[in-house]
């Protein structure tokens, strides 16, 4: 069963912990990673950074998809978006711990059958159907997309056919569950000695190695 979820608060104190802010844009990892990563946990438990409208908007905004759109529109989410968000947020985390062996309690979707997950990816692929066209700007000729979806339904297919691309991918096996103790985050293995999330995460496992050193010290003294 998965641990229940708060809406992360505006601020988490005390130095190693995950910040909202970490957990809603990572910029070194894809967008597939960052999305997943909108659930975070810090000592007090596992949190959303999407759960209402305003806060999903707040991501699109802050991640600025290249989807080559020729709109200056704003995404504006409804009710119905977010849940579809969520649920492709679901399904893909299922498909991450799939992927990556993901055994962690607090990190398990409520999704739990594989077809299911599958499913709802696609699902939300096909929600914006997009087209290219040609635009004349400032003396050249670029290349836009355009569609009759609303920015954060084309947010989400492009969300959905990221993903598509990292599970499908050659980068696919760099895919990687955080576990850190406590940690529900997954992320790009960009370096051969990289096993964490973050720099933080790494920490809390040494001082957890040196903790149990310790104490096993003490035992046999």
């Amino acid at each position: 069963m998965a641990t229940a979820r708060t809406r992360a608060p505006a601020s988490v104190a005390g130095t190693g912990e995950v910040s909202a802010s970490f957990a809603a844009v990572l910029p070194g990892e894809p967008v597939t990673v960052r999305f997943m990563n909108t659930l975070w946990a810090d000592r007090h438990g596992v949190h959303d950074a999407i759960s209402t409208t305003s806060d999903l908007r707040a991501w699109l905004s802050a991640i600025q998809l290249d989807d080559e759109s020729d709109s200056n529109e704003e995404p504006a989410p409804n009710n119905d978006d977010l849940e579809r968000f969520r649920t492709l947020r679901d399904a893909l985390r299922r498909l991450a711990a799939l992927v990556t062996g993901d055994t962690r309690p607090a990190a398990a979707s409520p999704i739990t059958d594989i077809d299911q997950a599958v499913a709802a990816v696609n699902d939300a692929a096909v929600q914006a159907a997009t087209w290219p066209q040609l635009h004349y700007k400032d003396g050249a000729l670029q290349r836009v997309s355009a569609g009759s979806a609303t920015p954060a339904r084309r947010a989400l297919s492009s969300i959905a056919s990221h993903s598509i691309a990292t599970f499908t991918g050659e980068d696919r096996v760099q895919l990687r569950a955080c576990f850190a103790p406590g940690c529900v985050l997954y992320f790009v293995k960009d370096h051969p000695r990289r096993e964490w999330c973050s720099t933080a995460c790494g920490n809390r496992v040494r001082a957890a190695r040196h903790y149990q050193r310790h104490r096993k010290n003490q035992r046999r003294d």
